[in-house]
């Protein structure tokens, strides 16, 4: 039997034939983009010996993003026998401009022997004999490294003769890179050989001597000009061992904040020169860095190429709103006022609100007023509500004698949750969370309130004087806000 499904447009065939099983649910997913890892297209209940054809767009309608040439997880949820409880294998595949067929036994999807493309299938069937040939290639290199790296004696002759031999070996293995690079220029893994290259190590120097090294000739065999690299799922990998090769060059935390921006720096300079799309990928990927951990001086660092015409950067508005909040929101300044709307609390009536109450007229009997901007399906958030909630609970009253007898901070828990399935979890954990004044920002992240106070992101803190509405801190944990409530105790502010 041969069952045909398509996905938008139809643009390049992938037949699955399936045997070895019962039956299994088939589920494509993209490594790279806004949908990475989420499935692309999923068909139930494929039974052993029946064929499915999928149909793969270049292009994905609801973001306008280009999938091929790309890589993606094939997975398979098997039954061995009918009544076999679904078992997970995941086989990661290439996809570019050739209809593919694919003969496969999910629990042996990735052995060659029971899997296998057709026979003049092209991208999968270079990358496996790439790996191959590669695999035996750098072993000898990496053994003759390793014996360099453990010498004890760095000034012997025989020493320098292994330096000799090791610099030997590495030249001809990145001009072999080159020439395989060079050869299967016309198919899309082959723009991925690159990220192989070996870069020089100074080996007469100190270990720090030799990252140093090794960091400054990291790009060497990168070409920035190759917009393919986009479509890789390497790329990203790549710059993430640069950053944190980088980053172990710090001895503390102070200095690693402030090396941050110059290693986004670095890391950028060097894309400039290459495809104004390949720039901009790079300014992207360290302003996710840099909001994720809400380093304000890498963000900072950024507004110069924002300017830059030439950098094709997808986050261009994102960073201009946020590098305007960081202008904008300044502690001592005025906290951003908003209408507090009873139906979206998740209470039937919480504290006796009324329509049209703001922000700045909810009175409290609390020193502060804590806004948490969060989301009840976002990791990050539920620990920092769950470590914030667990503090406030375990803190007696009397930890801050000023404060008397009421909580020392009111806490405005303000969900960006937007989708009926995140309200629905938010809903459910909220009921975890008394005494904490629960709102819903209609609109989640694109919410009235979020833009007020510039937040692009989730967990985000701010303490504010519950009796002059201004801003005193911007916390980043649970330990910050008991620290700046300590200070505030010292100082008789409480």
């Amino acid at each position: 039997m041969v069952l045909n499904f398509q996905l938008l447009a139809q643009d390049i065939n992938l037949k699955i034939h399936l045997r070895g099983v019962s039956e299994s649910k088939i589920t494509l997913l993209p490594l790279i983009g806004a949908n990475a890892l989420k499935p692309l297209i999923e068909k139930q209940g494929i039974k052993n010996g029946e064929t499915v054809t999928i149909s793969i767009p270049d292009v994905f309608a609801p973001h306008g993003a280009h999938l091929l040439p790309g890589e993606f997880i094939l997975r398979f949820d098997y039954k061995e026998k009918e009544t076999s409880t679904p078992y997970p294998s995941e086989k990661h595949i290439f996809i570019s401009n050739q209809d593919l067929e694919l003969w496969v036994n999910p629990p042996y999807c990735n052995n060659s022997d029971s899997t296998w493309f057709q026979k003049d299938e092209k991208e999968n069937t270079l990358f496996a004999l790439f790996t191959k040939e590669n695999s035996k290639q750098k072993e000898k290199l990496g053994l003759l490294q390793n014996f360099l790296m453990n010498y004890d004696d760095a000034q012997s002759p025989f020493y320098m003769q292994g330096i000799e031999e090791y610099e030997k070996r590495r030249n001809n293995y990145n001009q072999w890179l080159t020439e395989q690079s060079v050869l299967h220029k016309a198919l899309f893994v082959s723009h991925g050989f690159q990220f192989q290259h070996v870069p020089r190590i100074a080996f007469n120097g100190s270990e720090i001597d030799r990252l140093k090294n090794v960091i400054a000739h990291y790009f060497d065999g990168i070409d920035f000009q190759d917009t393919l690299l986009l479509h890789t799922n390497e790329l990203k990998s790549f710059i993430t061992t640069y950053v944190n090769m980088y980053a172990s060059l710090s001895k503390t935390q102070a200095n690693l904040d402030s090396l941050y921006p110059l290693i986004g720096k670095k890391a950028i300079e060097k894309a400039r020169l290459g495809n104004p799309k390949v720039y901009g990928w790079m300014v992207d990927y360290f302003y996710n860095g840099y909001e994720s951990f809400n380093m304000q001086t890498g963000l900072k660092m950024l507004e110069s190429y924002i300017n830059d015409t030439t950098c094709l950067t997808n986050k261009r508005q994102a960073i201009e709103k946020r590098l305007t909040g960081i202008k904008t929101l300044v502690v001592g300044t005025v906290a951003p006022d908003f209408i507090i709307n009873p139906d979206l609390t998740g209470f039937n009536n919480l504290s006796g609100l009324e329509t049209g109450l703001t922000f700045h007229q909810c009175k409290t009997n609390s020193h502060y007023k804590l806004l948490l901007f969060w989301s009840a399906d976002c990791g990050h958030c539920k620990e920092l509500v769950h470590n914030l909630y667990t503090w406030l609970v375990n803190t007696p009253h009397g930890a801050y004698p000023l404060a008397g007898a009421y909580p020392l901070v009111d806490v405005f828990a303000l969900s960006l949750d937007n989708t009926e399935t995140e309200i629905s979890i938010w809903e459910n954990a909220i009921t975890q969370l008394k005494g904490w004044r629960h709102i819903r920002c209609e609109g989640g992240i694109n919410s009235k309130e979020a833009n007020a106070y510039f937040i692009l992101s989730a967990p985000v803190m701010i303490l504010v004087d519950a009796r002059t509405n201004k801003i005193i801190a911007f916390p980043e944990n649970t330990g910050e806000v008991n620290r700046y409530l300590e200070e505030m105790s010292i100082n008789g502010k409480i």
